[in-house]
């Protein structure tokens, strides 16, 4: 099923609308989009996620149409609710393994092995998520562009699109966006 995305987007004006034939026939449209969104966040994580993409993309799909009044204006903002929703969704599972009675930050070690495996660096998903609310409420129009460009993987021409800016522009201030994310995260190395 090849729809355009002016038919999405009529979809997911019916869908905000209440419409719930419209809702229920517009998850096997956009199904292919938002489980490649959920691949490209999974694949940010720390080893031993247990989490699945289609999980992800399941829990994200029912907390962006679950909504009372979603008023989604365009299919490039709907993408942009569902990133955030799978930031959210993947933050909340961070912090619930990082808390004490999960085991905090101890690490797994597998019976069949004889050396204890030593992993690979993980990402500091609670640093990044504090970085992006810092961007949010510093400057909203570049916070916007990176979830748009990083988080819901559109590129530059969708995002300019999404936002009614210039391709330029967009690639300007998502450069800026990831010099001070980058300062901001250097800067509070990754917690204990």
């Amino acid at each position: 099923m090849d729809r355009q995305p002016a038919d999405i987007t009529r979809m997911l004006d019916a869908a905000a609308a209440g419409d719930r034939i419209a809702s229920g026939e517009l998850l096997p449209l956009i199904y292919a989009e938002l489980r490649d969104l959920a691949r490209a966040q999974m694949a940010k994580t720390p080893p031993g996620n247990t989490l699945q993409p289609t999980a992800l993309v399941h829990e994200a799909y029912l907390r962006v149409v679950g909504d009372s009044d979603p008023n989604w204006n365009s299919r490039g903002h709907f993408f942009a609710a569902a990133a955030q929703a799978m930031r959210q969704i993947l933050v909340d599972q961070a912090r619930r393994k990082a808390c004490i009675k999960r085991g905090g930050r101890r690490a797994r070690v597998e019976f069949d092995r004889i050396e204890p495996a030593i992993e690979p660096p993980s990402s500091d998903i609670l640093g990044l998520d504090e970085a992006l609310t810092r961007l949010e409420r510093d400057d909203p129009r570049k916070a916007r562009i990176v979830m748009l460009r990083y988080i819901a993987g559109l590129t530059e021409a969708e995002v300019a699109a999404a936002l009614s800016l210039s391709a330029p522009t967009v690639r300007r201030e998502c450069r800026f966006a990831r010099a001070l994310l980058s300062v901001w995260l250097s800067e509070h190395p990754a917690r204990e």
